[in-house]
């Protein structure tokens, strides 16, 4: 477990040093999960750098997060908690009929964003993307794909979108949901799925390993030291990228919120937290307060419209 009993941040926006006391770090899904490796990850880098000394991650998984998320929200008016969310939280509001919103909570910052990966075990007999679609294509039924997250959240949408652009029936896609990349991991390296897609983060250290091989980035660009095509390159024509971001509870007080985002304007800034972009393949995409809050709205309403177009939502 990464206790904060001490956080010292500067505000530089106001020239004031802000004091954080207790953080506890909540991760909405199991262990291994993208959003679990973010939280860790920051944790590490606040304390590399000087910023926080033991802080509590901890995890509270169930329904694509939105357990969690109903958690945050109850704990009105507490400065001392944040949750680790992104893209998947945002549509399992949607699919999981969650009574509590992202727009009840307090957006702190937007950190990272990732292209996903499609990935297989070393001993699929996938080795092209060409391959796969081509087998999907002619029995969709028993080409089953694995995601971290819940129908809505980004694991799910990817090859959702994919589906569409090679003329596959939404309905006809054999989606198997997984509670995080960890829980995925198992069964795409047991071939119990046809195929993965998870973070590119979230599979490194295995991809780097020999044990997944990755057939496509679903990205704009290639991803450096990853041997794989995007799928714009191989003929699919999708681009989907995911991110991740911190919110705190609804009802914290004024400097309460701004000595969280001090925190993490912090954390931006320090040499650890870039050295974790480039070793985990993260793309910055930083911004804070207002700027979140209005990104979160954007994507709640961009998210819906996908959802129902794929026929997910009425």
């Amino acid at each position: 477990m990464v206790a904060v009993t001490g956080v010292t941040a500067c505000n530089t926006a106001e020239s004031s040093s802000a004091k954080v006391t207790g953080l506890r770090l909540m991760v909405p899904n199991t262990p291994g999960g993208g959003y679990d490796v973010t939280a860790r990850t920051a944790a590490k880098a606040m304390e590399e750098a000087g910023l926080a000394r033991n802080v509590e991650v901890f995890n509270l998984p169930g329904a694509g997060g939105t357990v969690g998320l109903g958690r945050l929200v109850s704990e009105k008016g507490n400065g001392k908690l944040v949750m680790q969310m992104g893209l998947g939280v945002v549509g399992s509001v949607y699919t999981n009929k969650s009574p509590s919103t992202l727009q009840q909570t307090t957006p702190i910052a937007r950190l990272i964003e990732e292209p996903d990966i499609i990935v297989v075990s070393k001993s699929s007999k996938y080795t092209s993307i060409k391959q796969l679609v081509d087998a999907w294509k002619a029995d969709p039924g028993k080409v089953p794909v694995g995601g971290g997250s819940s129908p809505g959240g980004p694991d799910h949408l990817a090859p959702m979108l994919v589906a569409k652009a090679i003329g596959l029936a939404p309905k006809s896609v054999n989606y198997v949901p997984f509670d995080g990349g960890g829980e995925l991991l198992a069964s795409v390296l047991g071939d119990k799925v046809a195929f993965g897609v998870s973070g590119v983060g979230e599979y490194a250290d295995q991809v780097k390993a020999g044990e997944l091989r990755v057939l496509a980035v679903t990205g704009p660009q290639r991803v450096p030291g990853i041997d794989a095509p995007t799928l714009k390159e191989s003929g699919v024509d999708v681009e989907f990228t995911n991110w991740r971001g911190v919110v705190a509870p609804p009802g914290i007080s004024d400097k309460d919120r701004d000595a969280l985002v001090a925190l993490y304007t912090s954390l931006h800034s320090s040499t650890a937290w870039k050295d974790a972009l480039r070793k985990n393949g993260w793309q910055d995409a930083f911004s804070t307060g207002g700027d979140f809050a209005k990104f979160l709205q954007q994507e709640n309403d961009r998210v819906g419209l996908v959802l129902k177009d794929l026929g997910l939502t009425a």
